[in-house]
């Protein structure tokens, strides 16, 4: 049980980083505007800045890395 709950939970935290990750590349977002309850929407933009935090925290580790190099 305890370990099916994690791997969600992990699960959940990828599809965050992924949308973000979406977002700095893109721009596309999901549209909250169409979320009604006022409270559904507030908790799905944290779980969105949860993402956000992740990727920011991806891109500081992974480009102070000497195992990756920034191409543009």
């Amino acid at each position: 049980m305890f370990g099916r709950l994690m791997h969600y939970t992990f699960d959940a935290f990828l599809l965050s980083a992924f949308l973000a990750g979406v977002k700095r590349s893109t721009g596309i977002t999901p549209a909250l505007s169409l979320v009604p309850n006022k409270d559904v929407r507030h908790l799905i933009e944290s779980y969105l800045e949860v993402g956000e935090y992740a990727f920011d925290f991806a891109v500081v580790f992974l480009g102070r890395s000497r195992f990756f190099e920034r191409k543009r």
